[in-house]
Parts: C-alpha cells; sequence; structure tokens
C-alpha cells in the first residue's frame, strides 16, 4: 500500500470539531443540491459526466410511510413511485459522530434537511430502544430534535428492525433498500453517496469493519456484509463495505479524543499495516478528510491544515 496523506483539520475543542463538521456537510448538502452549471466541485478519477448520470439515476429512490418527527422511514417494505428531484444522499456511523452532528448541525438555519436522504453506514443488530442502535441514536438525539415544519423532513433508510436476529437476512434486506435507493445494479455498479460520514474506534475499526475480519474488508460484490463475534460492543452487526465508502463523493472521518492517538499514530504513520481506514484513504484518495482534536493527534506526524469556512459553493 502507497502512503497516501489525506486532509487532515486540526482542533482545539469538540465544539470546534462540531462547528467545522456542521460546515463541512452543509457546503456537501449544498454542492449536491445545486444546478449543474453552479457546481465547482469535482471528484478525481471520475468524470462529471458519470457523476451526474449516477446522481441522477440515485435521485430514483423510495422510502416508505413518515415515521413520527423522525423522518420518512425504509426498513425494506413496500415501494413507492420514484421521484426525480435533487437529493442529498449521506450515509452515518455511529458512536460519537452522533453527538458531534448533534452539536453542531442542529443550530444551524441553513441545513435543508426535507432533501436529504439519510443512510447508515453501520448497524449494531439491536432494537432501536437500544442506546447501541445507531439510527436509534440518530433518531433521538438529531431526527427527533428538527424543526420538520420549517426545514422540512429527512427521508431515512435504516434496517428491519425485525431481522436483527438473523445478521445475514438483515445485511441483504439493507443491500436492497441501497439497491432501490440507487437506481439498482443494472444501472449502478455502486451507490455514491454525496458524503459518507465516519468515526474510528480504538481498535481501528470503522462503521462495522473490524481489523482482522479479512473476508469483509476484502469483499468486492456486495454493497452490505454481515458481521458477527465482532470483538467489541454488540457481536452482530451488518455494514456498508469498503467500496461503497471509496465510491463517494466525500469521505469524511471525525475522531475526537486521546485515546484514538494511538490508532490515529498507525492510520497515517504505518498505512501498510493495512487498518480499515488506512484502504480508504488509498482507496478515496484525493476525497477524504479528517476532522480531529489535538488530543487525538497526540504525538502523532502529519500536517495539519486550518479548516477554512465556506461561504456559496466555491471550494
Amino acid at each position: 500500500m502507497t502512503t497516501t496523506v489525506p486532509k487532515i483539520f486540526a482542533f482545539h475543542e469538540f465544539s470546534d470539531v462540531a462547528e467545522a463538521v456542521a460546515d463541512h456537510v452543509v457546503h456537501a448538502q449544498d454542492g449536491a443540491l445545486a444546478p449543474k452549471n453552479e457546481r465547482k466541485h469535482s471528484v478525481p478519477n471520475i468524470s462529471m459526466n458519470a457523476l451526474d448520470m449516477t446522481r441522477e439515476a440515485s435521485c430514483k429512490s423510495t422510502a416508505s410511510a413518515a415515521e413520527g418527527k423522525s423522518g420518512s422511514s425504509d426498513s425494506g417494505s413496500g415501494s413507492s413511485k420514484p421521484k426525480k428531484e435533487k437529493r442529498f444522499k449521506i450515509a452515518l456511523s455511529g458512536g460519537s459522530l452522533i453527538e458531534v452532528l448533534h452539536e453542531g448541525l442542529l443550530k444551524r438555519d441553513d441545513v435543508r434537511w426535507g432533501d436529504w436522504d439519510i443512510y447508515f453506514a453501520d448497524e449494531r443488530l439491536v432494537p432501536f430502544s437500544s442506546n447501541e442502535s445507531n439510527y436509534g441514536c440518530a433518531k433521538r438525539k438529531i431526527l427527533d430534535l428538527i424543526d420538520t415544519a420549517k426545514y422540512g423532513t429527512p427521508k431515512v433508510y435504516h434496517i428491519d428492525e425485525s431481522l436483527i436476529d438473523d445478521p445475514q437476512e438483515c445485511a441483504d434486506n439493507y443491500e436492497k433498500v441501497l439497491i432501490r435507493g440507487f437506481a439498482g445494479r443494472d444501472s449502478v455498479k455502486l451507490p455514491m453517496f454525496d458524503l459518507f460520514l465516519l468515526g474510528c474506534a480504538p481498535d481501528g475499526h470503522i462503521a462495522s469493519l473490524f481489523p482482522n475480519f479479512q473476508d469483509n474488508l476484502r469483499e468486492k460484490l456486495a454493497w452490505v456484509v454481515p458481521v458477527e463475534n465482532a470483538p467489541s460492543g454488540p457481536s452482530t452487526r451488518i455494514s456498508l463495505t469498503i467500496p461503497v465508502i471509496c465510491h463517494s463523493h466525500r469521505v469524511t472521518f471525525v475522531v475526537e479524543g486521546a485515546t484514538k492517538a494511538p490508532i490515529i499514530k498507525t492510520i497515517m504513520e504505518r498505512p501498510e499495516k493495512g487498518l480499515p481506514s488506512s484502504i480508504v484513504n488509498e482507496g478515496a484518495a484525493g476525497r477524504v478528510s479528517w476532522f480531529v482534536d489535538d488530543d487525538a493527534l497526540t504525538d502523532v506526524l502529519v500536517t495539519k491544515k486550518k479548516y477554512k469556512f465556506h461561504q456559496g459553493l466555491s471550494i
């Protein structure tokens, strides 16, 4: 593996990380929803024609009926008439990332929630009422708190809770949700998210892709894989795969805390170790950003960049 250095934005405080990540998310939102002639960003190794074709196809998403204030929801059952309007397609992981988004996004008045399609990078196979559920935490800490009368209601695509006892069936079902949302495998080889947001655990796993689970890390065809016997947290999970992550328009890691410093040091200084995030740094080279606090960069030798807040669409 060659050494690929992503953009690394460092901040003193958690609140600074949250503010910058929120700005980054809104900037990605504005780029995805802008008319074609206003887009000024590009994707390395992907032509704008291919991007536009993929995004146009991706807009043919479906969702089930609204689920309270948490937004429309699709767990794999039912379908609706395809829509052609522009949508901001975002994938979220769980953990501290949800707290960052809670802190940064809910205070902003330029989040076009009604134009969002929210998917999950992974899910722990527990009831949604559990604090371990990524969707459950996102619902309680973000989705239920949106002023939908003012900002609109996002469409939210989560796993089928009735399938949490069968990881393979749950993964297959969620892949079908993605296939419907991104126009199907016949026209799109891989889904293209406008923004893929990830954390990174102290053991190096991202989403629910663990360092020593080589079959999942090497998966090339499936969009979603089951995870069993996870070494930390709930043992059964599902996760989107490395090719799906790397095909995103932007991939962003959000990491805080001194407990993450040792693994960040390995990721940045020893990419040949092949940790999941190192694979993403390489596979999505030029489209990866890291938002980290100073504690997470303790004794890590990297070039830090100052984050510039955006106005309009220019980068």
